[in-house]
């Protein structure tokens, strides 16, 4: 196999339905960017797992804007919005839903639960016991959901957003892998920069906008069939052999690599190739480069492997050991 990437078209010969699911995306970041100051790099990692069909897991502190994403990237496209907040003593039919007696018509009818929406918010999803957990599972692969033996699917676009607090951990319930795994992405939402956290409350203290308000300023820009024929057009951005192979590779050096304990699976290089070519998409690509495979990346890997107590010990983060294996697995030259 050669390593030389061989680029099948340019930008300048740019596919036309391409084009137009790279201008849709550029429309709804524009319009969430407007309310979701100083996360652009979450918001970019947000919609590449919109386009990739996958589901983001986003971890980070309480107030600095996990919700107002959901809502906001909601409404851009005109989905519908559903939120759970997770707590102990929530059960799995309060994800779902259940079949209720009904007596006038002396039968069960069907009450869908908030996972029957379009985006999902699941609020701190680590503080409810494992059961209600996994009444996620078969939603988050399947996109349907079961009750009383009958399979509802759920609309489509379809994306589970997941929050869990890094740093509380009295009263929470950790994920197990096989949950995790679900989760296309894993991403770091950071406290702002000085000079955008000062913008925002600038604009929400002198009144230019309210809390209430501020998702007023969010249009609605495109719609689900929109989203849907984006996802369509990311799945078939062309993709090089020898990216397949670099791909593949990458998660492979996971499996052996000095200091973890436990490898990413081959779903990981599945996440890789899809992530890759949604962001190609993103940057008005019609093929995919070793930079994309590089960028995703750590989302997609961090929350699939497992380091060693003597790195941890040390205080390597899983960060740190991705960007090792990056520089160390060579990438194709293009």
């Amino acid at each position: 196999m050669s390593d030389d990437i061989q680029a099948p078209t340019t930008n300048d010969s740019i596919n036309p339905e391409l084009e137009t699911s790279y201008q849709t995306a550029n429309k709804i970041k524009q319009q969430v960017e407007q309310v979701l100051i100083g996360q652009s790099d979450v918001l970019q990692q947000a919609l590449v797992c919109l386009f990739a069909s996958g589901h983001l897991l986003l971890e980070g502190v309480p107030g600095i804007g996990k919700t107002l994403l959901v809502r906001a990237l909601s409404k851009s496209f005109g989905g519908d919005f559903s939120r759970i907040q997770f707590t102990p003593d929530l059960m799995p039919s309060d994800v779902t839903g259940h079949a209720v007696y009904d007596p006038k018509s002396e039968k069960f009818r069907i009450r869908k639960g908030p996972a029957f929406t379009n985006l999902l918010l699941a609020d701190e999803i680590n503080r409810a016991p494992a059961k209600t957990q996994a009444s996620l599972l078969e939603v988050m692969q399947e996109q349907q959901i079961t009750i009383e033996g009958n399979a509802y699917h759920t609309d489509k676009p379809f994306m589970v957003m997941a929050t869990q607090n890094p740093l509380e951990q009295e009263g929470t319930y950790p994920l197990p892998e096989a949950e995790l795994d679900r989760f296309l992405m894993k991403v770091y939402m950071e406290y702002p920069e000085q000079d955008d956290e000062v913008l925002l409350v600038k604009k929400i203290t002198t009144g230019q906008i309210s809390n209430t308000a501020l998702l007023d300023m969010v249009q609605e820009v495109a719609t689900p069939e929109d989203i849907i024929k984006g996802q369509q057009i990311a799945s078939k951005v062309e993709v090089d052999d020898s990216l397949f192979d670099y791909a593949v590779r990458i998660v492979a050096a996971t499996r052996k690599w000095p200091g973890i304990r436990m490898g990413a699976s081959p779903r990981a290089s599945l996440a890789l190739i899809r992530c890759s070519r949604a962001l190609a998409m993103l940057n008005r690509q019609s093929f995919v480069t070793p930079d994309e495979i590089k960028q995703v990346a750590a989302p997609i890997i961090r929350h699939r492997i497992q380091l060693s107590a003597e790195l941890e010990i040390e205080g390597i983060s899983v960060d740190d050991v991705i960007k090792d294996i990056l520089n160390q697995v060579e990438a194709p030259r293009q």
